[in-house]
């Protein structure tokens, strides 16, 4: 077989499995349809068995008592005979012979054969030579020790071939021959052809059944299927909205309460979404309001505390600590006051890209240059690489740079004292920027809410260093709102890794990363 056609057989294979497992009204049919075809298969075998050893049987002892007439006749014409020579023998034996084969009973011939104790010299009779054959050496030899009646069942000559048959022997004493083995061949090609028709009344009757059968089965399943393909169906629309989607109910039966169950479910998750949809409605207008009432007195607060800040040189070293400790936490308030404005602005869908073709690597030595004094603070080395030739994609150079930088200081300050290293890359259609430390790491549960937010993998860290808690989340929202996406792996005690993945062109698909999120042997 060539390999194209294996590869096809193999095709077939996969898609006929295929359907097997994704329909429950297929395997179900199958299955009965087998189960029904072997009963079938064997209630047709035990029926023709019986029928075949009863016609059997019933013709065994019809041939038998036939054969015994048969032979009771040819010694009592051998008894009554006045031979004198052996040619009167010969003639009254080849009478007897023809005489009795022409009696019907479905008689296929009639054989004397001498017994063993008369030698190779003497003579037999036969209608037909043929038949000779079908007597065997161990029936001969039963005959040689036994005065009873023996049968042996033979296949029987015929035009067409073969057909079942018996043959019956018994002894008989021929005057001035001896003994003699006298044996009658019968065909059983009647009742075979009897077997054969009921053979075949029986297998048309059993396919037309199981046709009948499986059409039945493939009915009964598609009724009681149909409301639960309804019922996925309802589900998969649900799932996508559309909440009103109700089943039909029809009846009272089990399927009835199954769509009455089904739409009381979707009832009830309608009214649980709508209530949460109001709450987060609520939620993020009452952020989005506080958020902008808030900017004019912190604006406010902000003019005084400057003022308060310039002149600290003048205030005792109390007050000074104060005039510091105020600047720095109203800028932690500004930048988590930007930050909720920038989430509500996602969560109302009103966040808006100012994209244009820009050098991805610009932006990179942007961040490393911001992020020098807290690198070297930190005693932190940034490094680069695929920074040698330019790497242009349709990009909003704000919200990736917000991207990056929340990356690398958020690498800077958990690398505990390491590296932290970006490498760019790009292929046609994608581009790839991999923030990598090897400091304190996280387990695969942070991994899994380091986009939460407000969500901090060790909070007391986070007090220390500051932050909202919000930045991630907010990288997130900017990599979608570009198309792209944002990966995170992260291992305990050996490092963290993000990779920001953007489409070249905006609002076309993302193609296939040309950088691994996780270094080989890693992931």
């Amino acid at each position: 077989m060539s390999a194209s056609a294996l590869r096809r057989l193999r095709e077939r294979i996969t898609t006929t499995l295929s359907k097997w497992r994704s329909s429950l009204a297929l395997r179900v049919a199958t299955v009965i349809m087998l189960a029904g075809a072997l009963s079938l298969a064997l209630t047709g075998l035990y029926i023709s068995t019986s029928i075949r050893d009863g016609l059997f049987d019933a013709r065994l002892k019809q041939v038998l008592s036939d054969a015994l007439w048969r032979a009771e006749h040819a010694q009592s014409t051998l008894n009554d005979a006045d031979v004198q020579s052996t040619a009167q023998v010969q003639r009254l034996v080849y009478d007897l012979i023809y005489d009795l084969r022409s009696a019907s009973s479905g008689t296929v011939g009639v054989l004397l054969l001498p017994a063993a104790s008369q030698g190779a010299a003497a003579g037999f009779y036969v209608t037909d030579r043929e038949l000779v054959e079908l007597i065997s050496e161990e029936m001969r030899a039963a005959m040689a020790s036994s005065e009873d009646q023996l049968w042996q069942s033979v296949a029987v000559p015929s035009a067409t071939g073969t057909v079942p048959g018996v043959v019956v022997g018994q002894r008989l004493n021929v005057p001035l021959a001896g003994n003699y083995e006298f044996y009658t061949v019968y065909s059983l090609a009647s009742e075979q052809h009897t077997v054969d028709l009921v053979m075949r009344v029986m297998t048309t009757a059993g396919f037309g059944l199981l046709i009948v059968l499986t059409a039945i089965i493939w009915l009964a399943t598609w009724q009681i299927l149909r409301p639960v393909r309804q019922a996925a169906q309802a589900a998969e629309r649900i799932a996508a909205g559309v909440l009103e989607e109700r089943m039909v109910v029809r009846g009272r039966d089990e399927l009835a309460t199954l769509a009455q169950s089904f739409n009381q479910m979707a009832a009830s998750l309608q009214e649980q979404i709508t209530k949460l949809e109001e709450l987060s409605r609520v939620q993020r207008r009452f952020v989005s309001d506080v958020s902008h009432e808030l900017r004019t007195p912190l604006t406010t607060v902000r003019m005084a505390a400057d003022v308060i800040y310039d002149a600290r040189s003048q205030f005792t070293p109390a007050t000074k600590r104060a005039a510091e400790l105020l600047a720095t936490q109203l800028d932690r308030f500004e930048s988590l006051l930007a930050d909720l404005l920038e989430i509500s602005r996602f969560d109302a869908g009103a966040a808006v890209l100012a994209a244009d073709d820009y050098d991805v690597r610009s932006v990179i030595e942007q961040v490393v240059e911001m992020a020098a004094p807290l690198a070297s603070a930190r005693n932190v080395v940034v490094g680069t690489v695929g920074m040698d030739a330019p790497v242009t994609a349709q990009i909003d150079p704000r919200r990736i740079e917000r991207v990056i930088r929340n990356l690398v200081i958020n690498a800077i300050e958990h690398s505990d004292n390491s590296r932290v290293v970006i490498t760019l890359r790009a292929n046609v259609d994608t581009v790839a920027v991999r923030v990598r430390d090897w400091g304190i790491g996280m387990s695969a549960t942070q991994a899994a809410h380091v986009f939460d937010r407000f969500w901090r993998a060790d909070p007391a860290r986070a007090r220390t260093v500051g932050g909202s808690g919000l930045g991630l989340a907010i990288a997130l929202e900017d990599a979608r709102l570009h198309g792209g996406d944002l990966q995170v792996w992260g291992r305990k005690g050996r490092g963290a890794a993000f990779l920001l993945l953007l489409p070249r062109h905006l609002g076309a698909p993302l193609g296939h990363s040309p950088l691994e999120l996780a270094d080989r042997g890693e992931s």
